[in-house]
């Protein structure tokens, strides 16, 4: 039983799926972010283009 908790203890292997979990999460939130923003502003120019080649 000693043996168990002693290498249940020194096994990292879930904390480093952890990590990695965490830093593509945060990937993904910086990826969702800069699209949205990129997004809105090809939105703005197209509306702009639009507004302008109408008169």
């Amino acid at each position: 039983m000693t043996q168990l908790l002693k290498s249940f203890q020194n096994d990292e292997s879930g904390a480093t799926a952890i990590e990695y979990t965490l830093i593509a999460a945060l990937i993904s939130i910086v990826i969702i972010a800069s699209a949205q923003t990129t997004g809105s502003q090809l939105s703005s120019m197209f509306q702009n283009i639009q507004t302008s080649t109408k008169h």
